[in-house]
């Protein structure tokens, strides 16, 4: 393993994964790198390597950054590498974690033997999964907010969090704010833009357009759509009058932050699956296709890997779920919602086949205990509620956000084969595809709105 001297260095994403953050420098003392968001390294020398608690390597690397407590909280050591991503628990040792780590990837990942041989993870300081949003918004020290700033902005950029296109350019201007300054008249000029758009733009978006950029950039002519709709955002883009530099640039990073705080799976855990197509005809099955389970305390989404769009959102008052790891069979997390079957009530019933079934289902589960113990308990009928403030007006509905047609954070349920059913008499029967009660005790059960079995209908069909 090698040796790093001196400062902070900045490696490359795909470097930085398959590098090790542990070097050995003698029995009782090692350097330990590191990994931030920003792709800049903090070394660290640390006595007693192997019994050190990620609790304990968290606390230094606060030092090291001077971070203030709500780092604590907001920041948590990862173990990453391209083949899987672990979230590490305070008492975890990540020395240990590390050697252990071929054994994780025979047991949560599909990678062929050789790909297990060569994977290295590296140790990162990332955001915790279980650091609301809400508190995100308090955060006032400024270094932690750049951490999950250029968090956020590889996440877009990298298309792991997808965005249609007006959010893109939005959030791309933020950027060119950030990098080339406050906009000025003319400047830059059309087309200046175009060898940097990866810089501003998701991957996948300025993948699509290099042939007509190529064209365009032979004839100069005008920018091409999606460069244009980048440099008009840019120049809506404002300061506040009077504002120092160091502020600008911190409204600027929070700004960033609010807008992905409207993308539903914005802090969550990914995974990887896959999920049956919808059959092409009757001779003809669908076949699978790759997708990223996103989970965070707001909810699951299956996110489709090479569309980069949702395939189904839910939050947890909406779904039931168990997981299943039979020996002779394929592990799968089963995902149950309400739906719809030619006008009749159905529960659909996805299945998301993957090896990381097990570590989905544990998260679902804890994420709803931390949702459930951070609710108030309702005051029983006929009590006010004490913390309301004598004469104040009853708080309003919550609304849901509207959502463009067609949006890419929407769900799309007929990209997905599903299993539905309705219950009829004791037992459960198909309904054309369809669905009933729940097979599983795991569900979300409390508060208005929560899973609800679906009765038949008179004259269902049944398969």
């Amino acid at each position: 393993m090698d040796r790093t001297e001196g400062n902070a260095v900045q490696p490359g994403p795909a470097e930085r994964s398959h590098r090790s953050s542990v070097s050995s420098v003698g029995t009782r003392v090692a350097d330990v790198l590191v990994y931030l968001a920003d792709d800049t390294v903090v070394p660290l020398a640390v006595e007693n390597l192997s019994s050190l608690t990620a609790h304990e390597l968290h606390r230094a690397v606060r030092e090291a950054l001077q971070l203030s407590d709500v780092a604590l909280e907001a920041f948590a050591l990862w173990l990453v590498s391209p083949l899987l991503e672990v979230q590490l628990k305070p008492r975890h040792q990540p020395y240990k974690l590390g050697r252990q780590w071929p054994e994780l990837l025979l047991r949560f990942t599909d990678a062929p033997d050789d790909e297990v041989a060569m994977d290295e993870p590296s140790l990162q300081f990332r955001r915790n999964v279980f650091f609301p949003k809400r508190r995100e918004l308090q955060v006032q020290d400024e270094e932690a907010l750049r951490l999950l700033f250029e968090e956020a902005k590889g996440n877009v950029l990298s298309a792991r969090y997808p965005c249609d296109p007006e959010d893109c350019e939005a959030l791309g201007a933020l950027l060119c704010r950030l990098q080339l300054g406050p906009y000025r008249p003319g400047q830059p000029a059309p087309g200046a833009l175009r060898e940097k758009l990866d810089s501003f733009l998701p991957a996948h978006l300025c993948k699509r357009g290099h042939g007509l950029f190529a064209a365009l950039r032979g004839r100069g002519a005008k920018a091409a759509p999606g460069e244009q709709g980048l440099l008009d955002a840019y120049r809506r883009v404002q300061d506040a009058p009077g504002s120092a530099p160091e502020a600008c640039l911190s409204a600027h990073h929070r700004a960033y932050l609010l807008k992905c705080h409207e993308l539903p799976f914005y802090g969550c855990a990914f995974f990887h699956g896959e999920v049956d197509k919808p059959a092409q005809s009757f001779l003809q099955r669908g076949g699978r296709k790759p997708v990223s389970v996103a989970i965070s305390l707001d909810g699951v989404h299956v996110i489709d890997s090479r569309e980069k769009h949702v395939l189904l959102g839910l939050r947890f008052q909406e779904l039931s779920w168990d997981h299943t790891s039979p020996d002779d069979e394929e592990a799968v997390l089963w995902l149950e919602f309400d739906g719809d079957s030619e006008g009749t009530p159905v529960n659909r019933l996805l299945k998301v086949y993957s090896k990381q079934a097990e570590l989905m289902s544990s998260l679902i589960e804890y994420c709803i205990d931390l949702n459930q113990a951070s609710e108030p308990a309702a005051p029983p009928d006929g009590e006010a509620d004490p913390a309301a403030a004598p004469g104040s007006l009853p708080a309003a509905p919550q609304r849901p956000r509207l959502r463009r047609q067609g949006s890419v954070v929407c769900s799309r349920l007929q990209h997905l084969a599903t299993i539905d059913y309705v219950e009829e008499g004791e037992h459960l029967k198909r309904v054309k595809p369809k669905r009933t009660t729940s097979f599983f005790s795991r569900q979300f059960s409390l508060g208005q709105g929560s899973y609800s079995v679906v009765q038949p209908a008179d004259g269902a069909e049944q398969g």
